[in-house]
């Protein structure tokens, strides 16, 4: 059902932040709905993410598709996020019928265009998000993002308490400062890494930096969405209420 309402502020206001605070949704979920031609202000659809409402105009809501399939997938090594080289597989390719957990609204097939909503290299494994809905790849990697992507990484090489500190505020990377980054020992060798910007490689190149080989990268978590027990190689869909999470950061 379509959702009307009145504008009766004094001030202009912007569409997106005011249906937020009406509680429809979240402002990135508002600007998707623009997008998708969903919101119009007296009966003329709105283009613009920016656009403000004026007092006494009226502003509907229309009614639309569901958002488009996105996925989770524990991804293997071996396999790459997106583009394969020759020879090479990609992740979509096991996003079959029989590698499903639980119940999708459907199945990809060849003409299905799902993009990694930030990559995993081939050498490593763990968490994936594969997805054509915009407003949630906005969330995830848009340049606004703020989530946290959480790691399990086993090494070779001697910790120190030096060498933990250095990988929490001390490198630079390409000419650049890294971001502060949440590093701790887990056990052993083990490493937990947590980091909200995901440059090429970048946790195996920080771990060479002080003196660390990586043998071991399992992407564990994107902000509220944990990897959890879902077995290596198989997928399931990604929930309405992981989806609100996700975007709502």
């Amino acid at each position: 059902m379509a959702w009307t309402r009145r504008y009766d502020e004094a001030e202009p206001q912007r569409v997106n932040k005011w249906l937020g605070q009406s509680g429809v949704c979240s402002r990135r979920e508002a600007e998707g709905f623009i997008e998708r031609g969903l919101v119009s202000i007296d009966g003329e659809v709105v283009r613009d993410t920016g656009r403000k409402i004026l007092p006494g105009q009226t502003l509907t809501l229309a009614d639309g598709d569901a958002p488009p399939l996105s996925v989770v997938l524990h991804k293997p090594m071996g396999i790459v996020s997106a583009q394969p080289e020759q020879g090479q597989v990609p992740a979509v390719r096991l996003l079959t019928r029989a590698a499903l957990v639980g119940e999708s609204p459907s199945i990809p097939d060849r003409d299905t265009r799902l993009a990694p909503l930030g990559r995993l290299d081939m050498d490593s494994r763990g968490l994936l998000l594969l997805s054509e809905d915009g407003v949630l790849a906005k969330a995830i990697i848009g340049p606004e993002s703020d989530l946290e992507k959480e790691y399990l990484v086993t090494v070779t090489g001697r910790i120190t308490p030096e060498k933990v500190a250095r990988l929490c505020h001390g490198l630079s990377m390409d000419g650049r400062q890294l971001k502060p980054v949440k590093v701790s020992v887990v056990q052993g060798q083990e490493l937990r890494f947590i980091l909200k910007e995901g440059r090429n490689r970048q946790i195996r190149r920080m771990c060479e930096l002080v003196g660390l080989h990586v043998m071991d990268l399992v992407r564990i978590r994107i902000g509220p969405l944990r990897l959890g027990d879902l077995p290596e190689g198989r997928w399931r869909a990604l929930g309405e209420a992981e989806r609100a999470a996700l975007i709502a950061g």
